[in-house]
């Protein structure tokens, strides 16, 4: 079990390449965790190991860079986009075994929540402690397929708590149809996973699809669950901690102001409650939290999976798409970045369009020539100021049907923006305005193969 992928493998790797700041001072859940993850957004992962309440260690700011993310698949950070759009095209299901480090310790019945996790307080005017790494399985009520997500899961005192979730998120959407029987939504919260599982629940996929199955592409083979003990689902067997319960939909409770990835306040109103049956955990269970708000982590988690996921269904309708960039400034949700080779005229224009229509976040978007790394702004700026023209080449859609997390909408709508950046036919040819200045092609050849000697 000690070479499964897990939370706890990745860390020791971190821990040996030096990534890994293990804090030995005492903290409070209550605010100082979250400070300090915030004052240390990037660089090491921070474990801290003596904190208040249940004598767990928690940890956070584990996937707060793209080199990250590539560290805990084991490939080039270079090599991330093209690794993540082939787990979504070619999943590796999940597989079903007897026994998992995450059931070692077993509370059942009404588990007082508070008692044994140390789940941090985050900002000052937020309402309560949340949870925010938990990978939430549930189930749909009509076709038994399985659904992964997050969700905020604030502690309402001893076994509750309340799921701030969307509208269009896919597990209010199962919640929905329980309540339309009549039932509860059973569900497990699995803390403390693999990258390859926390990203893939994040992933774009239609209802039904099982994002586990990406989650075995990523780690390099199928990911192992376990049955609960007192709901039906599974779970990572080598996540730290479960929670299993169910879903009370028509059951409302007023969330108040929370974080968003705007960094800003919002009010949502009510969530769902939910009520716990039974906490599973390893015998020295690391609690694992991601800070939300404005913050590396919570916006890439969203980046990456949300690259991913759109690139492979636009390269479906638009072959010239190569690559797609979600911005960590545009919050990792609300800007993107189209690469595209030897694009036709108004492809550009038709990927972007598809783009917004497949992510209804996305609010700008910018289409480039794949000799443009659409990750790096400044060739991005460049192929705007080079290639674009404004009287053609701009798109501005007002009026347009928004997300409630949009920092700007007015009556959930906003204007959407498009750019093609894109070359025309001619550009670049010798005697054209866009023929780039270049040395001699064979000498450019030779002092490029020699570089190093020189």
């Amino acid at each position: 079990m000690a070479n499964k992928p897990s939370l706890r493998r990745f860390l020791d790797r971190l821990d040996s390449a030096g990534a890994l700041h293990r804090v030995t001072r005492r903290v409070d859940p209550e605010f100082e965790i979250g400070a300090i993850l915030g004052l240390r957004d990037t660089g090491p992962a921070q474990l801290f190991e003596n904190v208040d309440g249940p004598g767990l260690a928690v940890v956070g700011n584990v996937l707060n860079s793209r080199a990250r993310f590539a560290r805990a698949f084991g490939i080039a950070p270079d090599a991330l986009d093209d690794y993540c759009a082939e787990a979504v095209a070619r999943p590796v299901p999940p597989a079903l075994v007897d026994y998992g480090p995450v059931q070692d310790e077993v509370f059942e019945g009404a588990p007082d929540l508070a008692a044994l996790l140390p789940v941090p307080r985050w900002f000052e005017r937020e309402t309560g402690p949340y949870i925010t790494a938990g990978v939430i399985v549930a189930r749909d009520p009509e076709t038994g397929r399985r659904n992964l997500s997050i969700a905020r899961l604030r502690l309402e005192g001893g076994n509750r708590v309340m799921a701030g979730i969307a509208a269009n998120h896919h597990l209010n959407v199962l919640a929905q149809k329980a309540k339309a029987r009549g039932e509860a939504l059973e569900f497990a919260v699995a803390i403390g996973n693999h990258p390859a599982v926390l990203l893939a629940s994040q992933m774009y996929v239609d209802l039904g699809r099982d994002e586990l199955g990406i989650a075995g592409a990523l780690q390099g083979e199928p990911v192992e669950l376990v049955p609960c003990r007192t709901v039906g689902l599974a779970v990572p067997a080598e996540a730290e901690i479960v929670l299993e319960g169910a879903l009370r939909p028509d059951r409302p409770i007023e969330e108040g102001p929370v974080s968003e990835f705007p960094g800003f306040y919002v009010r949502y109103g009510p969530g769902i409650a939910g009520e716990i049956s039974c906490v599973t955990r390893r015998k020295d269970a690391i609690f694992q939290a991601i800070l939300p708000g404005f913050a590396s982590e919570h916006c890439l988690l969203g980046a990456v999976a949300i690259g991913a996921t759109l690139r492979h269904e636009l390269s479906r309708s638009v072959p010239a798409v190569r690559n797609v960039a979600i911005t960590e400034g545009g919050m990792g949700r609300l800007h993107a970045v189209i690469s595209m080779r030897r694009p036709r005229r108004g492809e550009g224009k038709r990927a972007i369009l598809l783009a917004m229509g497949l992510v209804n976040l996305l609010k700008l978007v910018i289409a480039v020539d794949d000799d443009v790394d659409p990750h790096d702004w400044k060739q991005v700026e460049w192929s705007l100021a080079a290639r674009f023209r404004g009287g053609e080449d701009l798109i501005v859609l007002p009026g347009v049907k928004a997300d409630r997390c949009d920092p700007v909408h007015e009556d959930l709508t906003v204007t959407k923006i498009g750019m093609v950046a894109t070359t025309r036919p001619g550009d670049g040819e010798p005697g054209s305005r866009s023929e780039f200045a270049r040395p001699p092609a064979e000498i450019l050849a030779r002092i490029r193969r020699d570089l190093d000697l020189y």
